[in-house]
């Protein structure tokens, strides 16, 4: 009889089945992994060394998902989460992990990614950066909205797994400045009956609630997300919140009447104040609007750009590309120590507040093109000699990886926050020896869940 077949005939190997097993590991979305009958289970909510009794829900042949049940043994790194629906929200997969753990994690993550994925045997790696902060570190966040069974407006995140509202009052991993605007102004949406959208249905207005803030100035920016404009009175609430909350700088109505998952549409428009919150980083002024990315941690971020800018060693005669620029938030501090910065992104507001920033700071040596990095990267008249990459999570795509290896920058530095789709891009730029791994440096972007930054340099191989 063979293993497979033994495996088929365990009794415990199927939907509903109670087990016990202990977590040995973590994967790189943060769940547990165990073992039972010698094949792995995944168990969200867990930590390496827990023993478990865990009902397994999806079973395939070689693995299965389980649900935690009990905890007959804690592991030593567990600890008590700051929230009290940490094991329901989805937004936090690793509150109840200890920190300095969680920073361990992260760093074998990052390694295990670029060996098993990425194929490398060696690569210079330095100590992950831990952020400023564990807690109150986001600079933005944005609910879904939604009702009670008893009729009352609720936002907060969806529960792991589903579309399932979990309603808070406050997030211990946003700005604590937040947490009084999110509690206020669930009252005023309820007070005015505003209709909230309903996703089955495909109906009523309110989708989301957005706030952003400017950690070093304190200012901050609203945005109500709605499918149809038209919401009685806006402009009068508006009003009163601006001269209720003094930090607030403006009001924005972002519309988005598509039936999808996504969250931001395409118009905006300034109900009251202005459609921007100013922030400090590295020195520099920046303005950031409803919709634009911005990094959510601007103390990590500021410690890893601080970290590209000595690794780089920028001499001031160099042309840095900067492929997916957002509103230039690394861009322009890198501008300052180069002959010249081209930056290369898709949303025409970030390239509008991308152009206002270098303006704001007196940044002549940048341009802003818009445009994706396919087509925009390939009209460059001149090779660069820097070539920064900061893609979504899904990565460079085939074009932009081959256009590069095409043109092949002197440098290129790579920022990441999934370390797979790192790995495997950086598995393309250095086949047949075109490119070398000359640093690695990962930062803690995103405490209490299992997300990483990670930054890379490439050096071009002579010859």
């Amino acid at each position: 009889m063979t293993q497979s077949n033994n495996f088929a005939a365990s009794p415990l190997w199927q939907q509903g089945a109670v087990v016990e097993l202990t977590i040995t590991g973590l994967n790189h979305e943060g769940e547990g992994i165990g073992r039972f009958d010698e094949r792995v289970v995944f168990v969200p909510d867990t930590a390496p060394g827990d023993r478990l009794e865990v009902r397994l829900l999806r079973v395939k042949k070689n693995y299965a998902v389980g649900q935690l049940l009990r905890i007959l043994e804690p592991s030593p790194q567990r600890t008590r989460p700051a929230c009290i629906v940490a094991d329901k929200c989805g937004g936090c997969q690793w509150q109840h992990l200890d920190y300095q753990f969680q920073v361990e994690s992260k760093q074998q993550q990052i390694i295990d990614a670029l060996e098993r994925i990425g194929g490398f045997s060696y690569f210079p790696h330095k100590p992950l950066l831990q952020s400023p902060a564990s807690l109150g570190y986001r600079n933005k966040a944005t609910y879904p909205l939604g009702r009670s069974k008893t009729g009352q407006v609720q936002a907060g995140y969806y529960r792991k797994g589903s579309h399932r509202l979990v309603n808070i009052n406050q997030c211990p991993v946003q700005d604590d400045r937040l947490n009084l605007l999110l509690t206020e102004v669930k009252k005023d949406i309820e007070n005015r009956g505003w209709s909230i959208y309903d996703e089955e249905k495909k109906q009523g207005k309110l989708r989301h609630l957005s706030l952003r803030i400017g950690q070093r100035t304190g200012e901050m920016l609203l945005t109500l997300i709605s499918a149809h404009k038209g919401l009685p009175n806006l402009e009068e609430q508006a009003g009163e919140w601006l001269e209720r909350y003094p930090d607030l700088g403006g009001i924005c109505l972002n519309i988005q009447p598509e039936p999808n998952n996504r969250i931001f549409g395409d118009e905006t428009v300034v109900i009251a104040g202005r459609g921007i919150c100013r922030e400090k980083f590295a020195d520099l002024s920046f303005s950031l609007g409803a919709n634009t990315f911005f990094q959510v941690n601007s103390g990590a971020a500021e410690l890893l750009l601080t970290q590209l800018q000595q690794a780089l060693n920028l001499q001031g005669s160099e042309l840095l590309v900067d492929a997916y620029a957002g509103v230039g938030t690394f861009t322009l501090p890198l501008a300052r120590q180069v002959r010249q910065a081209i930056a290369i992104e898709v949303n025409q507001d970030s390239v509008q507040q991308g152009q206002r920033n270098a303006e704001i700071n007196q940044i002549a040596n940048v341009d802003f093109l818009a445009g994706t990095v396919e087509n925009v990267l390939p009209t460059l008249s001149e090779i660069p000699d820097i070539l920064l990459l900061d893609p979504p999570r899904k990565g460079c795509t085939p074009e932009v990886l081959r256009e590069i290896v095409r043109q092949r920058p002197g440098k290129i530095a790579y920022i990441s926050c999934q370390p797979p789709t790192l790995a495997r891009d950086l598995k393309f730029l250095c086949a047949e020896g075109s490119y070398q791994i000359t640093w690695v440096q990962g930062c803690d972007f995103f405490p209490q869940t299992a997300h990483v930054e990670c930054a890379v340099i490439l050096q071009a191989v002579n010859g």
